[in-house]
């Protein structure tokens, strides 16, 4: 089995847009719940609505892949889900380290997900001394002051930091230098990479303020029905703030 250092999705040279990328494992969830109740193929409007998409943007999507479906049949679900994990990368084996076994860091390493999307956690490391040798989820935390050495020995290419954010970019220059060129960003802040090197920012915090945004909206929406305002035009002074696609622009921090 091939190692993330020896091979790189290849999405960026078939020129496969990054919001397709971005809903491709959307497709891939929702087609292994298809294949785990043995349903052999599944319409475009069954597998957009399982995926929260729209039926047009879904074959849009499987266009860039060279995959269309078969006319009153639909699309083979056993088919689509080794060509979306091909084109993700995962028909092979991703080591990660994650740097921060904290709360969040410990509760990463738990998570029973990763193995079985072709992520393998090849070590757990912290900068507390205490926790050295301390094993979470069956894996022995080691001190950063080990960090270069272990993604050499492990051929790793993705980090997650779970770091505090004081930390996090002294870590993340630290796993650039010895090899990292993927990381996963749960500490609260932004980090500077070199060109080359792909970060994606899981911010619990901005989410929860986007989830307050919408429901601060419907609340508003609600008192302007009350207030005799007709719904569809809250509706249609809403939609001025999404984008093409009808989707609402992400909120990110200044």
């Amino acid at each position: 089995m091939a190692t993330g250092r020896t091979h790189r999705p290849a999405t960026r040279s078939r020129g496969i847009p990054e919001a397709t990328v971005a809903r491709l494992p959307l497709y891939l969830r929702a087609l292994t719940a298809l294949s785990e109740r043995s349903v052999p193929t599944v319409s475009s409007e069954e597998l957009a609505a399982a995926a929260g998409v729209n039926s047009a943007k879904l074959r849009k999507d499987f266009s860039y892949l060279g995959s269309y479906g078969t006319r009153g049949v639909g699309y083979d679900v056993e088919y689509l889900v080794y060509q979306i994990s091909r084109e993700l990368g995962l028909t092979q084996d991703w080591p990660v380290v994650i740097v921060g076994i904290g709360n969040l860091g410990a509760a990463l390493a738990n998570y029973g997900g990763f193995a079985s999307r072709g992520f393998r956690v090849a070590a757990l490391i912290d900068a507390d001394p205490a926790m050295a040798g301390k094993p979470v989820a069956g894996i022995p935390v080691q001190h950063t002051d080990d960090l270069e050495k272990i993604i050499q020995d492990n051929g790793v290419s993705i980090g997650v930091i779970a770091t505090p954010a004081g930390a996090a970019q002294q870590v993340c220059d630290r796993l650039v230098a010895a090899g990292v060129t993927s990381i996963l960003n749960f500490a609260p802040t932004v980090l500077t990479v070199p060109d080359g090197v792909d970060v994606r920012k899981v911010d619990l915090s901005i989410e929860l303020q986007i989830l307050a945004f919408h429901e601060q909206r419907k609340a508003g929406e609600e008192t302007a029905a009350g207030d005799g305002a007709h719904p569809a035009a809250a509706r249609d002074a809403s939609s001025a703030d999404q984008g093409p696609d009808g989707d609402v622009p992400a909120v990110m921090p200044a």
